[in-house]
């Protein structure tokens, strides 16, 4: 059982990260939502589990798990980033559009 939740909670990170890489539309409320549901079921059938339940797959399907939250969490900053710039070049222009100089916080010696 705890396998077929690590499973549908790949299958999010991997569609979430394949869809930012290709620059796709992300419904990023659903991917959330998805994720949060996924993670809460793990937690919950991993609570139960004892250390000896540990197998070698479960380890294996564990540490890619893992590798995918990693891979997925990089996307996810540098997506971050690149909306923050994004946001501070049209911050930047609708200020500089506004303004006749006149006040400018830079300070000409």
């Amino acid at each position: 059982m705890i396998i077929n939740s690590i499973e549908r909670l790949e299958e999010t990170i991997d569609a979430e990260t394949a869809a930012l890489l290709a620059h796709s539309f992300v419904d990023q409320q659903e991917f959330n939502r998805r994720k949060s549901q996924s993670l809460l079921e793990l937690s919950r059938l991993a609570r139960g589990l004892r250390k000896e339940a540990v197998t070698p797959e479960l380890a294996e399907r564990l540490q890619s798990l893992r590798d995918k939250l990693e891979t997925n969490n990089s996307v996810l900053e540098m997506n971050l980033r690149a909306v923050q710039e994004v946001a501070d070049i049209v911050s930047k222009a609708i200020q500089s559009s506004e303004s006749d100089g006149t006040y400018s916080a830079v300070g000409h010696y």
